[in-house]
């Protein structure tokens, strides 16, 4: 009878912590698991390391998925993905559309990034050599051997040079548009480059390629890619009902605010094959006042105040 009253005992002891754990988490146990999506550019892969690197400081269990723009949207609004950190506007505009007027995805209003850029580049030889404007490009067709450089199919970029060529804009008719991916493409400038040979490739910033390689944007692309060289803004994407079920990871989904800069940096490690949630640690380890604002009013999943304990967690990485 003891030993039965004991054990009863016990069991009634951990009931009643489990209780009180469930008691003192800020959000049901489903927001626990938080799924980003990754297109598979080096610039989000950085932002959603460093959104990841917070959430496991605050006890959550941060995951990512990577795919396409288009499935990116669609995992979205099936709330299958909780949070996608790159939507680049306005090129990703039309991909999104019909998402936002049926009101199947929520587009945070305050960009997570502004003063980016996306539109076609070279490196800085050809540019000084004459391709210097959307209209050179088609002058140069031997020279660059008939060919302009995209990344993974089914992005939004890749999509704006089709519709160029298929259009004969600029007079691209006859080029190809070579499809793989970002780290593809850059082998390929990085090659053409080692040779001195001209090359026009998708080029966007933040990203090191804008310190790796003298590179130049090319001017006259505004009907295409944007005023400005493509000036773009990156903002953040939820399920419509996102902040309703897991308001304190989107307290802190919201706060998130980057700058080219910080994304540089912790894209380098990244472009060399460093873990993109070890490189946003350690880069979070350097700079950890930029919590503060990203933490504000955001606490831990069993509800403990944030900022010290993410900051305690980044502080212990190796």
């Amino acid at each position: 009878m003891k030993r039965l009253w004991i054990a009863s005992l016990a069991a009634a002891m951990l009931s009643g912590v489990c209780a009180a754990n469930a008691a003192n988490a800020v959000e049901p146990a489903a927001c626990r698991n938080v799924h980003f999506a990754d297109v598979g550019w080096t610039d989000i892969a950085a932002t959603t390391g460093l959104a990841s690197t917070i959430l496991q400081g605050l006890g959550y269990n941060p995951t990512k998925t990577i795919a396409s723009v288009p499935i990116t949207f669609a995992g979205v609004k099936s709330k299958q993905i909780d949070v996608f950190l790159g939507y680049w506007s306005p090129t990703m505009d039309p991909m999104i559309d019909s998402f936002r007027k049926a009101n199947q995805v929520k587009v945070l209003p305050t960009p997570n990034l502004t003063g980016a850029k996306y539109t076609l580049a070279v490196p800085d030889y050809a540019y000084q050599a004459g391709i210097k404007n959307f209209s050179d490009i088609a002058k140069n067709y031997d020279k660059l051997d008939g060919k302009i450089y995209g990344i993974e199919p089914g992005n939004d970029g890749n999509a704006l040079i089709k519709k160029m060529i298929d259009t004969n804009q600029y007079g691209l008719g006859k080029f190809k548009l070579v499809e793989s991916s970002e780290a593809g493409m850059l082998i390929e400038v990085n090659r053409a480059i080692r040779d001195k040979k001209p090359i026009v490739f998708l080029g966007w910033e933040p990203h090191p390629m804008n310190v790796q390689m003298k590179i130049d944007y090319l001017a006259g692309g505004d009907d295409v890619f944007g005023p400005n060289y493509g000036e773009a803004k990156v903002l953040t994407v939820t399920p419509t009902d996102y902040d309703a079920r897991c308001p304190n990871v989107a307290k802190l989904v919201s706060n998130l605010q980057f700058t080219t800069d910080i994304e540089n940096h912790v894209m380098l490690p990244i472009m060399n094959k460093t873990d993109a949630n070890k490189a946003a640690r350690e880069w979070l380890k350097a700079n950890p006042a930029v919590l503060d604002k990203w933490l504000a009013g955001v606490k831990t999943y069993d509800g403990k105040d944030g900022l010290p304990a993410v900051k305690a967690y980044v502080a212990a990485g190796n």
